[in-house]
Parts: structure tokens; C-alpha cells; sequence
């Protein structure tokens, strides 16, 4: 797929939510589109281009922190009308700025989601989905979990009002009215919803979900049952969809689906001789892509990809060739528009930087004054902390509205840091004695400049839970920091399943293949209704043949690692005898073929540092749990168990579990 795509950079508001952007339909045929766009000051912004200059068409006052942004109006007219989600109020405007609805739905949850389809408006707040009709409550619904989207296929094209919502716990759920259709589980927790092709397909049953994971997929949501039609992995471990479009860049009449990360990734799909899409186009960003859609904003006849950021950038991805001409020199001459341009935010750049020196020299004067009171700068992140299943880490992101100078990380259970090749800034490790002050951790990340999104790779032990802390100094003045706190659970590496039988009252019935995971719930459990004086009766009935299961679940992982680690430990042997005898022909097959993959090895060994210890750790609980829960205490064995691994051998580690008492 040839495209090319140049980026034009056109507005800045304020720190933006998850689609809070939308461009109004045009008013002719070859027409450019308005850009619309609300923010976390509770601005909403209209403007459109003129002569390369962005043209403002209205903008509101400040108020509460817009949360969502949709168009409406007439079923089969073009939606032009703007609504806005802020706090518990929906409010909405024209095209030119008259504000013409203020409701208040009286939620005590803040809206978080919103569909707007004709004269019924859709709300998801946390739990709670709400559905309204010319602004009378018609249907209500509790989720299980929260509610990151919610989405109605279009009533034109099925005469019935279906509505989808996407919870955190995983699951797609479909509505009839108030009650539960059906639910769907998919690969990860599902973050945005949108109708595929702009309009459910031809059916009017297709909905496409991203996860906060990164995966994405296409689902049939039909009267009875849910069908998978494709799903797309994470494979190049990206970060998790924030939004989604359909839109026609290419102009071959068949649309691609464009997809915006929190990671800053701007990706193109089309379906070019495949029933699932095909990654053709990427572009990085440098901070999360709030919103995403396909139209034409900057020149009429050229299409392009608009997206909004957190920090509140509307940029554009145009097909648009850049306007430079040879001259007569070895250089490139600017058009005169160009030149216009650059003197313009010339001019604008020295207005503003004399305004700054003028503030600055205010601050300095009457900081000098007894009465004079510092005002503590305000500022936003945006941060995740997701569970990878893949490599069994936790991902921890934080991004600021200005430039990061440093995090601190506290926690007062054990846990690992682990490289992420996309984070520069520098780490520094204190030792910490765990027990007297309850720091396990204690880490600071200086950051280069201009950083404003850092990624971190946290492993957890499971049955050790505890809070994990992160103090965020941005580069502002005077200097303050916020913190941020993430819950490491009890069963840290486990997720929640759905498969639950709704018969049983009063009590839970847990399996596992692992004897450890039983002896993290059982303790757990029993802390917590002695905390609460509750009375709890647990029996356990364990079956011997399980422990031998696990330690064959785990042999093909710890034999990787084992092999892993001494393929590393040969190369500096293998290297200093190559350069000796100047070739590897005396060598036997197997080391001519570490030295060749070398590189590779010495990647996967950096991405994965401490896994054959945190193997080692999971067979030592396996060992010790296996007689607790016989009455039998074996930590005296566990440095004998340590030199079976040490000379790892299946067959002889499960005769050591088999024979020790």
C-alpha cells in the first residue's frame, strides 16, 4: 500500500479525555470539515482552516472536565449537532456555538460513556448504564464491573434499540431494555467500541472492540449469540487501543480501519486480499492518541487522518504533498505561503517569550513581598497499571501534561523492575531493609527532557499484596509532585474467570492446578474474615497427582530458561576462541550456531533477567505448600531442593517431591 502521509500540526487545547474530538460533516461536496473538540477544563473548541491558519468558530467558557464528545441529531440527516458529557450534565450545541440543551441526569456516578442515536441518548458512568429517551429515563442497567464504553447499533438499518456496553472484567455485554441479553468474553479488557465500516457492515450487527491490552477484533452481535468474526494480537507489544475509525484514506472506495494507542501509535489497517486487516501504515506519535478520524480539515481534495493527543494537540496526517520547489541553489525554496507562515509564529513566538520575561519578572517582585502567597501549579496524568498475560508483568504507565523530571517508586511488598526498551530515563535502586520501615522498594527514574510518557515492567510475587506507590515530579515551578497508588493483589498473576455456577449461595468452591494458589486464597481469605470477625469454615481437599501436573506445566518454561542462561554463559568462551583461531570451523555444530545467534540471545536474556529465578521461587512455594498443607513444615529441605535445580532433572526434582516428608 503506498501512502504517504505528512503531518500538519493545526491546534493545541487544553489535556483531552478519549473521544472528545469529532469533525462536523461538510457543508459541500469538496467543502473542508470543521474540527471540534472538548477538553479537561471543560472547553469545547470549533475551529476550521483558512489559507493554512486555524479559524476559530466558537469556543465555551470553562467548566467541569469534559469526559466525552458525540454528534447527533435526526435519524438519516447529517449530524451536526454537538453533545458533551461533563460530570452528571449533558449539554448540547449548533454547529455555530448555541448552546441549546443543559441536562442534568442526576447521577451520583461522574458519565465516562456516551451514544447519542437520534432522540436516545446512552450514558455508562462507572457501574451504573442509563438510557434516555428526549431526555426521560427509559431503561437502567448495573454492570458487574466498570463500564469503559457503550455503543447502540444503528436503529435505521435493525428497528430495535440494542445496546452494547464494554466492562473492564473483560466482557462485552448486550442489552434488551434493562435486562441482559447476552455477554461475550474477549482477550482482554475492552476500552472502545465502534460501529465497523462507520455503520454496523451490512448487516447493522458489526461491532469492533479494542482492548486495553492492545488487541483488536470484529464481532457479530446477532439476536441470540455473538460471532467472532476476526481478532487481531498484540504481537509487537504495543499499548492498548483509545480509539478507533473507518475511513477511506486510500480512495479506493473500500475503507481502513484506523486505530489510535495509548502508546502513541497511529496504525492503518485495510483488507487487501485477506478477511481479516492487515497492518499497511504506521505513524508514532509522542503521546497517547485520545481520538482519531478520517476527513478532510486542512485543503480541500485531500483527505487526511486527524487525531487529538492527551496534551490537547490536534494534528493531521494529510495526503497532501509538502509545498517545496527546487531553487537554484543546492537548497529548497519555501512557496510564499510557507514564508508567511514561519514569519507569523516568529512573530508569535517572540510576543510570547517577552510575555514570559514580563510574568517573570512579576513572580520575582512580589515574591520578595511578606504578604506574597506561592500557588501550587496544578497538573494532569494519565496513567494505567494493566496486567500482561504473555510474560505474566504488570504494566505500569504514567503520562504528564509537562515534562516528567522524576518518579519514585515505593512499595511495601517485594516486587522486580524490568526493562522496558522504550524508557530512557535513568533508574537508581536504594537497598532497603524490608522489615523495621516496610520498604521493599524504593526506586527513582530521572527522566530526559522533554519525557512527558514513561513506562515501567513491575513483577509481583504472588501472596505478597500491598500498595505500590508513585510520587510524579513534572518540570514545573515552584516544584510539587502528586502521588499515585496501585493495589498489588494477593493473586497478582491470575484473572477473573466468567464460567460461574449462579446457583450456589453463601460460599465459593475453588480449583486450581497449582497447590500454591489454593494456600494464597486460603490465607488470605482466613486474614481477612478474622480482620472483619467473620465466621469462615474452609476445607481443602487436595489431590496428590496435581503437584506433579505443575512441576510439567512449568518444565518447558524452566528448561528454556536453563538453556537460555547457559548459551549466554558459553558466549564469551565461544567469542575469545573465535577471535584466537580467526573462524568457528572447528567448532561443533551446536556452538557455531550460539555464536551466530548471539545477538538474539543476549536480547532475550536482557528482557528476561530474573525469570529463571522468580521459576525457581514458584517450585520452592509448590514444595513448601505441598506438606503445609499436610501439617508438615519443610523449609529445612528447601537448600537441598536448591541444588536439584541447580542440576536440573524432571525426573529426579519429582522424586524429590515424592520421597521428601
Amino acid at each position: 500500500m503506498d501512502l504517504g502521509l505528512s503531518r500538519v500540526d493545526y491546534l493545541q487545547v487544553g489535556v483531552t479525555s478519549q473521544k472528545t474530538m469529532k469533525l462536523l460533516p461538510a457543508s459541500g461536496r469538496k467543502a473542508t470539515q470543521k474540527v471540534v473538540i472538548g477538553d479537561q477544563d471543560g472547553v469545547v473548541t470549533c475551529f476550521g482552516m483558512k489559507k493554512g491558519e486555524a479559524v476559530p468558530v466558537f469556543k465555551t467558557l470553562p467548566g467541569e472536565k469534559i469526559a466525552r464528545l458525540e454528534l447527533g441529531g435526526a435519524l438519516n440527516t447529517p449530524q451536526e449537532k454537538i453533545f458533551v458529557a461533563a460530570g452528571s450534565e449533558v449539554r448540547g450545541f449548533t454547529k455555530k456555538g448555541k448552546q441549546f440543551l443543559a441536562f442534568n441526569t442526576n447521577l451520583t456516578e461522574n458519565i465516562k460513556a456516551m451514544h447519542i442515536s437520534g432522540s436516545d441518548l446512552f450514558l455508562g458512568a462507572s457501574y451504573v448504564y442509563n438510557h434516555y429517551c428526549d431526555c426521560k429515563d427509559q431503561h437502567y442497567y448495573l454492570s458487574g464491573d466498570k463500564i469503559n464504553d457503550v455503543l447502540c447499533l444503528p436503529v435505521e438499518k435493525l428497528s430495535c434499540i440494542t445496546p452494547v456496553l464494554a466492562c473492564q472484567d473483560r466482557v462485552i455485554r448486550v442489552l434488551q431494555g434493562s435486562d441482559l441479553l447476552y455477554e461475550m468474553e474477549v482477550p482482554g479488557p475492552p476500552t472502545v467500541l465502534t460501529l465497523n465500516n462507520g455503520n454496523g457492515g451490512d448487516s447493522g450487527e458489526e461491532v469492533l472492540f479494542g482492548t486495553s491490552d492492545g488487541k483488536i477484533g470484529l464481532v457479530e452481535i446477532s439476536g441470540v449469540s455473538p460471532v467472532e468474526k476476526w481478532k487481531i494480537e498484540n504481537e509487537k507489544k504495543r499499548g492498548g487501543i483509545l480509539c478507533m475509525d473507518s475511513f477511506d484514506i486510500l480512495g479506493d472506495g473500500v475503507k481502513e480501519l484506523i486505530i489510535g494507542r495509548d502508546d502513541g501509535m497511529l496504525e492503518i489497517y485495510n483488507f487487501e486480499y485477506a478477511k481479516s486487516p492487515i497492518l499497511r501504515y504506521e505513524y508514532a506519535l509522542s503521546e497517547s492518541v485520545t481520538s482519531v478520524q478520517g476527513g478532510c480539515v486542512g485543503k480541500e481534495g485531500y483527505d487526511e487522518i486527524i487525531t487529538s493527543t492527551y496534551s490537547g494537540w490536534v494534528s493531521g496526517l494529510t495526503t497532501e504533498p509538502t509545498h517545496r520547489e527546487c531553487g537554484s541553489g543546492d537548497g529548497l525554496k519555501m512557496t510564499h505561503e510557507m514564508q508567511n507562515k514561519v514569519l507569523s509564529l516568529r512573530n508569535e513566538l517572540e510576543q510570547l517569550q517577552i510575555k514570559v520575561l514580563h510574568e517573570r519578572e512579576k513572580y520575582q517582585q512580589s515574591s520578595q513581598s511578606s504578604t506574597a502567597v506561592s500557588a501550587v501549579p496544578t497538573f494532569s496524568i494519565n496513567d494505567k497499571f494493566t496486567l500482561n498475560r504473555d510474560d505474566a508483568s504488570y504494566s505500569l504507565v504514567l503520562e504528564v501534561q509537562a515534562a516528567i523530571d522524576t518518579v519514585l517508586l515505593q512499595c511495601d511488598v517485594p516486587i522486580d523492575l524490568k526493562d522496558v526498551d522504550k524508557n530512557s530515563a535513568v533508574v537508581s535502586v536504594v537497598d532497603c531493609e524490608s522489615e523495621p520501615n516496610g520498604n521493599f522498594l524504593l526506586a527513582t527514574y530521572r527522566c530526559q527532557v522533554n519525557t512527558t510518557r514513561l513506562e515501567l515492567k513491575i513483577l509481583s510475587i504472588e501472596g505478597r499484596y500491598g500498595t505500590l506507590q508513585a510520587y510524579v515530579t513534572p518540570r514545573v515551578q515552584p516544584k510539587t509532585c502528586q502521588v499515585r497508588q496501585y493495589q498489588i493483589k494477593p493473586l497478582s498473576l491470575h484473572q477473573r474467570t466468567h464460567c460461574i455456577d449462579r446457583d450456589r449461595k453463601g460460599e465459593g468452591y475453588f480449583k486450581s492446578d497449582n497447590i500454591s494458589t489454593i494456600s494464597i486464597l486460603k490465607d488470605v481469605l482466613s486474614k481477612e474474615a478474622t480482620k472483619r470477625k467473620i465466621n469462615l469454615n474452609i476445607s481443602c481437599d487436595i489431590n496428590e497427582v496435581s503437584v506433579n501436573h505443575t512441576l510439567k506445566l512449568i518444565h518447558p518454561k524452566l528448561e528454556y530458561q536453563l538453556m537460555l542462561a547457559k548459551k549466554v554463559e558459553l558466549l564469551d568462551a565461544l567469542k575469545e576462541l573465535q577471535a584466537h583461531e580467526g573462524n568457528t570451523d572447528f567448532l561443533i555444530p551446536e556452538y557455531r550456531s550460539i555464536l551466530e545467534e548471539a545477538e538474539e540471545l543476549l536480547k532475550e536474556h536482557k528482557k528476561q533477567p530474573t525469570s529463571l529465578e522468580r521459576l525457581y521461587g514458584m517450585i520452592t512455594d509448590l514444595f513448601i505448600d505441598k506438606f503445609k498443607f499436610k501439617g508438615t513444615n519443610v523449609k529445612t529441605k528447601v537448600p537441598l531442593l536448591l541444588e536439584i535445580l541447580g542440576s536440573y532433572d524432571q525426573k529426579a526434582l519429582i522424586a524429590f517431591f515424592d520421597s521428601a516428608a
